[in-house]
């Protein structure tokens, strides 16, 4: 087992969204056999912590998962704990999105790579 360093993006919505796009960028420790592992754990995280709150008024603000943009390997800590967190406003929410989700099929893609690699030279193909 290993642990990696994983960026989650958010969006946070107020009221009726009504106002500058918002996005919460929090890093977080996770604990798990390779980075494709920890790939899908960090968007299971991600996903878990945004119960849908909102209300028919819409005053409290929502929080919506987008993805997973960075994953390191890094030295022992404590499993999911949030190490970082910005919230940005962007002028283009769309495109910031469509960045973020590009960002993390790389990540992915990444990760299947090095498991297929590494499934490999375990079996001796």
């Amino acid at each position: 087992m290993n642990w990696f360093l994983a960026k989650l993006v958010f969006r946070i919505v107020c009221g009726h969204g009504n106002h500058t796009p918002q996005f919460d960028e929090q890093l977080r420790l996770i604990f798990a056999d390779d980075e494709l592992h920890a790939f899908h754990k960090a968007r299971l995280m991600g996903e878990s912590d945004c119960i849908d709150t909102a209300t028919e008024n819409a005053v409290e603000p929502v929080w919506k998962f987008i993805d997973v943009t960075e994953l390191h390997q890094i030295t022992p800590g404590t499993d999911g704990a949030e190490i970082f967190s910005v919230i940005k406003e962007e002028a283009e929410a769309e495109l910031y999105i469509r960045r973020v989700k590009k960002t993390a099929t790389q990540l992915l893609q990444r990760g299947l790579h090095q498991f297929t690699v590494i499934n490999r030279m375990a079996i001796g193909t």
